[in-house]
């Protein structure tokens, strides 16, 4: 028996990188997914592979900054599943720029999708996980968040936020029953890094001691510990997926 058989979980972020990464493993480990993120066209793409693998699937298109998005997918995701067991808050962007240049829009626009949008999430599932009397929540941060990065006020800021978040809710929640918890990748293979150019990324890989960047599915399968059965007396923790850049 896989280990999430039965469950029905909710990924956002989920079209690329880590967020697709996550969904394709707990989809392996028997959850039901829903897919959650802007780009429909992934998303569709996603779920015909997870279909294809033996999977299910439900593309839920909309954006983790408006709340009636965030409402409607959660009640597609009751009407289809009847219930939600694991909510993996991954959605993220930057918009770096050095502290004195960065402009209002660029630190609101990042706070508002990497925080604010975790917030909004975990404040509709919570709802249903509070009446089933389980859950499990687990918001993608950053190593970022706890050490801080020059050019990324807002990321960090945004960051250090969620896993504020993160401790707050599980003290808030665990007396249902419900487990939040966190998990910090450094950097990892993915859209962000390409885009770095070759002295960009040998710079950033010699902070790594592991001396390498990341996999999208390692940072995947610490998630999937922690929706499992295996991390129910876990709860308010941030897991470091980083190659040791934060130790």
């Amino acid at each position: 028996m896989r280990q999430l058989d039965g469950q029905t979980a909710l990924v956002t972020g989920a079209s690329q990188g880590i967020g697709r990464a996550i969904a394709r493993m707990l989809a392996a480990q028997g959850a039901r997914v829903g897919l959650f993120a802007r780009n429909r066209e992934k998303l569709e793409s996603l779920a015909a592979e997870i279909s294809a693998e033996g999977g299910e699937a439900l593309v839920l298109a909309g954006s983790v900054c408006e709340q009636g998005d965030v409402d409607a997918a959660l009640k597609r995701l009751l009407e289809a599943w009847g219930r939600i067991d694991i909510l993996v808050n991954n959605a993220g962007i930057t918009r770096d720029g050095l502290l004195l240049r960065m402009k209002d829009d660029a630190w609101q626009s990042v706070l508002d999708v990497n925080l604010s949008g975790a917030f909004r999430l975990i404040r509709a599932a919570a709802r249903t996980m509070l009446r089933q009397r389980a859950g499990r929540i687990v918001n993608v941060v950053s190593v970022s968040g706890l050490l801080g990065q020059a050019g990324q006020a807002n990321y960090s800021a945004s960051k250090a936020g969620l896993v504020g978040l993160t401790k707050a809710c599980a003290r808030e929640l665990a007396p249902r029953g419900i487990t939040v918890n966190a998990v910090a990748p450094g950097p990892i293979v993915s859209e962000m890094t390409e885009a770095l150019n070759d002295k960009q990324k040998e710079a950033l890989q010699t902070q790594v001691p592991l001396g390498r960047f990341g996999r999208p599915e390692e940072v995947a399968a610490a998630v999937c510990y922690l929706a499992s059965p295996l991390a129910a007396y876990v709860s308010g923790t941030v897991i470091r997926v980083d190659g040791g850049m934060a130790m």
